[in-house]
This record gives C-alpha cells, structure tokens and sequence, in this order.
C-alpha cells in the first residue's frame, strides 16, 4: 500500500453512531451488515472530511454537534457540524477552510459512491476520462478559450453600450475638466477662511488703530503732547534731585515707546483699508470649494479622491473608444487560437481513446463480460465550446451480434456498475486510499468474482475500503468489518467492529443464505479458500 493511506477513524455522534473509533489496515477491508445496519455511514463520514455537504440532519437526535477525525500516520483532519449547519475543519488541529480541508482529504482519499456510476453517463464525464491524462492538452485549450470569451464578451458590450458610453463620456469630461480647473488642494479651506475672516474685518481693524493714533498722538489732547509736558515740567527739579531725574528718564522712555506705538497705530491704520478684489477672490474661491464639497463631498479629501475615480474612468472609457476600432480584429485572432489548441487537444484526445479504451475492455472483460466491446467516438461541434471542438462519447456492447451504442442508452444498471469499477481501477486509483460504496450493485456470480479479484489487485497497491453485499467481494477481503445495529437504553446504536476469523466464517454464511447453517458455513469456507 502506498504511503498515506488511512490508519483510523474517528466518528462522535453521526446518525445513528454515537462513539466509533475504528482502526484501518492496509490491503482490502470490506464492511458488511444487514439492510438497514448503516454500513454506508462510515462513508458518508470520509465524505464529511472531503467536504461534502454537512447539514444539521446528520447529527445524531439529541445532540449539538458531530466530529469526525481522520488519521494518515501522524497526520489528522477533522470537521465538526453544529445543529446549525455551521462547520469547523481543522488540520494537525489548526482552523481552515473547508476547501482546505477537502483539498488535503482529496490528496488521501477518492470515494467511488453508490451513484458515481450514473455520473457516467453524462457526456461531460466521459470526455474528463480522457482529459484528465491530457492536462496540459486542456489547460492550453481552456487558456486559449477563456481568453476569446473575455474579448468577445468586450466587443459586445462595447457595441450594446455605445449610447451610454457617450453619454457617460460627456458627463465624465465635463466632471474631470470642472475639477481640474478647481485644482483643488489638500487642506486650502481653512487658510483661506482665516484669511477671509481677517479681510472682512479691515475696516474695523483700521478705525481701532485710527482712534487709537489720535488718542496716542494726533488729537489735541494726545498722550504724547501730555507726557513731553511732564517731562518738561520736571526739568529745574531734575537738577538738584535724583528721585525726579530718575523718574524723567523712565517718562523719556515711556515717551519713546508711546512713540514707537502711534508709528506702528499710523501705518495700521493707513494701510488696512478694506482690498475689494481681495475679498472677492477669497469668497469666489471658498464658495467654488463648498458647491465641489456639495457636488462630489462631503469633505475636499473626498472630493480630491471623486476626482482620481473620475479621471481613471474617463481613461478607461477613451480607451474603449480606441479598442472599439480594433477590438474585432482582436476576437477574430484569439478565435483562431483557440481553434488551433481546440485541434491539437482534439488530436490529443484521439491518440488516447484507442489505448485508454482498451485499457478499460481488458478489465470489464475479466468482469464477466467477455465479448464486451468499448471505444471512444466524436462528433464535431459547430463552435468552439469550453471544452473543445469535439464532443467524446463511449460506445458499449455487450453481446456478440449487437451494435455498440452510446454508453447511456444500453448498458445496463449492472452493466455500467462494471465499467465504472474498471474506470475506476484504471484511472481512478491516484490516491493512497480508495473507498467503494457498493459499486457492486446489480452483479453476482461469476461477475462478482472477478470484481473481488479486480479490487483484491487493486489493494496491492492501495488501501481499498469496500461497503458490499456479496460475500464474494467480502471472502476476499484481507480484512472483515461487521457493521450492525443495537438497542441501547431506548436508543439505536451503530457499531462497527473487526471479525475474527470464526466469525467471518459466520457472517459470509449469513450472507450468502441468510443463516448459519452447515451448508451455509461449508459455502462460506469455499469462497475464504479461493482468496488466494
């Protein structure tokens, strides 16, 4: 078995299951029990950690949550579901995302469930068997593809939207030519709604220093006049004492600075007469600021920001114009590229069809269906599509003397359970660990046979998990697990456990006749003999 496979298994409070810790084994391990035991439970946990839907209903009655936990040697994943829906993944027990955790799941663990055979029928499917061994085939094709879509879906919403995009253009030249004659500035508003409080208040600035000059020097009756006077008047004193020389030179120096003040009060009065253009450019521009602030505010940093948006549109929608012209010269050259990747993956595809196809006959001929017939056939699309110029169907035949037809319409349902194990032996096989939910529906026999020894390959090579019916599949298992119901305290419970080789004996017996009888138990024995 590869390295990675599954060690164990954690499940609390799935469905019917309240505490499950399961150990896992390399090789074939197959899970059986009566109709109705739950056996597909244990699928549908491995489900949970590949990131399958988990909604509230899987949580066992009476319960808020449910966990399952997943070991790959000293690795482990889990995920809880709440009774809300809601979900917590973790890896080596740090939080992801789901995807993360499907993602990691997906590296470890493939799941071939109940209804993947039905999935087969779907043309889409059919041509990903092929592509899947083509991708970088695919990858170019899809580039290629998306990269036409992308320009043809331009040109025509620059055709569909030419009126608007006129109209648009008009708008945005006017809005970007408004604000680039406005050349707004980061922060201008309230220096220039100082500078206007200080202009509109002039005049009264200018009458202050004028009534205060005339008290200070140019009235009749002026500071200065009555201060030269008192020094004056100290002058005989000053001579013969020291306390009025004293104070006279403190009067000179008061003199002086009245002085020096009505010099300063003149020219303040003097040259604050109001300036009407000034005050006029200050209000025309603050009033220019508030109605852009009203247009495309509220503040000037968002209006600075409106005017960036504007400008980069304004760029994008010129360009447009330009592209408009050229555009379809554009799409006609893609177009053509995608058509010569659309050839080359279709040639591709051809030269795989016929080896992958007879890679599957030879299997689903050792499923009990030798003159089965298999091949891939291609009908031409009329336009390129996402996924190529072709369309891949499988033809099926079963019998000698029919047609082989589109897989869909003749094979039937055990028919196709066949052909998907062989797909999924051929191709599907890439992770360490592969999970079967019974994709044995619908054979028996001789058929069934070769699908125990088809899977019992496979586990050379993989961890192979089985859910199944037939005690064929069963008896070749290297591992037995029952998985069976019991009543426990007014509650059903879901066990699973490990059988022994006496009772393996038992539950093959069961399962081949529905009772332990000694014919039973001696068919039984027979089908354990073959697994070598």
């Amino acid at each position: 078995m590869q390295e990675g496979g599954l060690t164990r298994l954690e499940v609390r409070r799935l469905a019917t299951i309240e505490h499950l810790d399961l150990d896992l084994r390399p090789g074939f391990s197959a899970f059986t029990g009566e109709t109705g035991a739950g056996k597909s439970i244990i699928v549908d946990a491995l489900g949970l950690l590949l990131g399958q839907r988990g909604g509230g209903d899987l949580i066992r009655t009476g319960e808020d949550d449910l966990l399952v936990t997943g070991f790959a040697g000293d690795l482990t994943a889990s995920r809880r579901v709440t009774t809300q829906g809601r979900s917590t993944a973790r890896l080596d027990g740090e939080v992801v995302s789901l995807r993360e955790l499907g993602e990691w799941a997906s590296t470890h663990l493939t799941i071939h469930w109940q209804h993947s055979a039905q999935s087969l029928l779907s043309a889409a499917h059919q041509r990903r068997l092929l592509d899947a061994r083509l991708p970088a085939e695919s990858e170019r094709y899809a580039a290629a593809y998306r990269e036409w879509q992308a320009a043809r879906t331009r040109l025509d919403d620059l055709r569909r939207s030419e009126r608007e995009r006129a109209q648009r253009l008009d708008l945005l030249d006017f809005q970007a030519r408004e604000l680039r004659e406005a050349a707004v500035q980061p922060g201008e508003e309230e220096p220039l709604q100082l500078e206007l409080n200080r202009l509109a208040n002039l005049e009264s600035t200018s009458q202050g220093a004028a009534g205060a000059l005339e008290l200070l020097a140019d009235g009749e009756v002026s500071a200065v006049q009555l201060i030269s006077e008192a020094v004056r008047s100290l002058n005989a004193g000053a001579r013969y004492d020291e306390t009025s020389a004293q104070l006279q030179t403190e009067l000179r120096t008061a003199l002086e600075a009245v002085q020096a003040v009505a010099g300063e009060l003149r020219g303040l009065a003097e040259d604050s007469a109001p300036d009407p253009e000034e005050l006029d450019r200050v209000e025309t521009r603050l009033s220019l600021l508030a109605r852009l602030r009203g247009k495309y505010g509220p503040t000037l940093d968002d209006v600075l920001t409106f005017q960036a948006q504007v400008e980069d549109e304004l760029r994008g929608v010129l360009r447009d114009e330009q592209d408009a012209g050229t555009l379809a010269a554009d799409v006609d050259a893609l177009e053509g590229a995608a058509r010569r990747e659309g050839l080359a993956l279709g040639t591709a595809r051809r030269a795989l069809a016929g080896p992958l196809a007879e890679a599957l006959l030879a299997v689903i001929r050792e499923l009990g269906m030798p003159h089965a017939r298999l091949n891939f056939q291609f009908r031409e699309l009329d336009t390129p599509g996402p996924h190529g110029l072709e369309e891949a169907t499988l033809y099926f035949g079963a019998n000698p003397g029919e047609e082989a037809g589109p897989l869909a319409d003749v094979a039937s349902g055990g028919e196709l359970s066949r052909v998907m194990l062989a797909i999924s032996t051929v191709l599907g096989a890439t992770t360490p660990a592969v999970v079967f939910d019974e994709v044995d529906a619908g054979i028996g026999g001789a058929a069934a046979l070769a699908v125990a020894a088809q899977l019992s390959r496979l586990a050379r090579e993989r961890q192979v998990l089985v859910v199944t019916h037939l005690a064929q599949l069963a008896a070749r298992a290297d591992h037995h697990y029952k998985v069976e119901k019991a009543l426990e305290g007014g509650r059903t419970l879901t066990r699973v456990r490990l059988l022994s080789e006496s009772e393996r004996l038992e539950e093959l017996a069961r399962m081949l006749s529905g009772n332990t009888s000694d014919v039973a138990l001696q068919h039984a024995r027979e089908l354990l003999q073959t697994r070598d």
